[in-house]
């Protein structure tokens, strides 16, 4: 007896129901962990930005590199104000409510605001990176209007080059028959726009990251190569550029790199699952940056942490100040009533003449 069709019949019913209730868990694992994230980064991150608009704004001086995570700071406020839309679509099993317009608009807006986030953080390590190696170069002495045209001039490309993505309609049909709202997914045409984004989407991050490494790696070696006078100045950059390296790396290596491996295992479906539903997982971790930003700022910019330090400090000192007041104004009305009090001298302290004119 032949058992051969048996065993491949039972091989082709294992790889159906086996494989799919494996993707099934993959994919419920992969929308879970993005829902975490995603309310994870409004609960951290919204309290955060809030706090670090509130400090730009009490400031005075307005530096080359105040000007740079100040954008930073906006193109923060710009993704997380795209989260609530996202967190809707995966709490609805991956359905998108929201029309065909609005999911172009909200991709386009989470695109832009990446995008956005690693030219400035790559901009803030630079000028830290500038301001010591080559103090005495031009770039090194960067005026504030500068500053603000480089500024314009990033978001101005950054939202040029993902245009393509609000012409494209993103939001398309699933395996599982639901409309999701999505640029990275399996289509069966991939529409000509995203081959752009895509690409752009690798590049992005790969010279970003190469410069970062470099500016981690030349400021210690110029360091031992000449002396610098400023030490805290050194410190300081070398501590900014670090901490942006270690936040770019987090958030935005996972993504590319499950990505590519996607890519990679297209031949084998069950290896491509995985490493879809990795790379779900790595987008996850993009949405970080936005709630990790505001370590940036503190470490980034001694101005931004003295600002609030003082801010800190005036409300300490206020809240520290009314139990002082109270006891002030009982020794004021102790004194109006004590019988040596001479209404015929001049008094020094300004308590004391308000007395005189209620006693008066």
């Amino acid at each position: 007896m032949n058992v051969f069709p048996f065993f491949c019949f039972f091989n082709s019913l294992f790889d159906k129901l086996f494989l799919r209730s494996i993707e099934r868990m993959e994919n419920q694992t992969s929308d879970s962990f993005l829902q975490f994230v995603m309310i994870l980064d409004l609960l951290v991150g919204l309290p955060g930005i809030i706090m670090a608009l509130w400090i730009f704004c009490k400031m005075k001086d307005w530096k080359p590199h105040i000007i740079f995570l100040f954008n930073l700071v906006m193109a923060d406020f710009l993704l997380l104000i795209s989260v609530p839309f996202r967190i809707d679509a995966h709490v609805q099993g991956g359905s998108w409510r929201f029309g065909s317009l609005w999911c172009r608009v909200n991709i386009y807006t989470l695109t832009v605001t990446r995008s956005a986030s690693i030219a400035f953080m790559t901009t803030v390590a630079l000028n830290r990176y500038v301001k010591v190696v080559y103090p005495h170069h031009w770039i090194s002495k960067l005026s504030s209007v500068a500053a603000m045209r480089i500024s314009a001039l990033i978001w101005v490309v950054v939202t040029a080059l993902r245009i393509p993505l609000l012409t494209t309609n993103v939001l398309h049909e699933s395996e599982a028959k639901v409309n999701v709202c999505r640029s990275f997914d399996n289509y069966k045409v991939i529409p000509k726009p995203l081959y752009l984004h895509y690409v752009l989407y690798i590049f992005e991050f790969f010279l970003p990251w190469l410069v970062l490494l470099s500016c981690s790696i030349q400021i210690p070696y110029h360091l031992r190569k000449r002396r610098i006078g400023n030490r805290e100045i050194v410190r300081n950059a070398i501590r900014a550029v670090m901490v942006i390296t270690t936040v770019f790396t987090l958030c935005f290596m996972p993504s590319v790199v499950t990505g590519l491996g996607s890519v990679y295992f297209q031949s084998s479906s069950y290896e491509k699952c995985k490493w879809n539903q990795a790379f779900m997982i790595g987008i996850g971790f993009t949405y970080l940056h936005s709630a990790l930003d505001p370590v940036i700022y503190f470490f980034s910019s001694s101005t931004f942490t003295q600002t609030f330090k003082k801010s800190v400090g005036k409300k300490k000192k206020a809240q520290r100040s009314v139990p002082g007041k109270f006891q002030n104004s009982r020794s004021e009305r102790s004194l109006c009533h004590t019988p040596t009090l001479s209404l015929g001298t001049q008094p020094q302290q300004p308590q004391i003449r308000r007395a005189r004119q209620q006693l008066t």
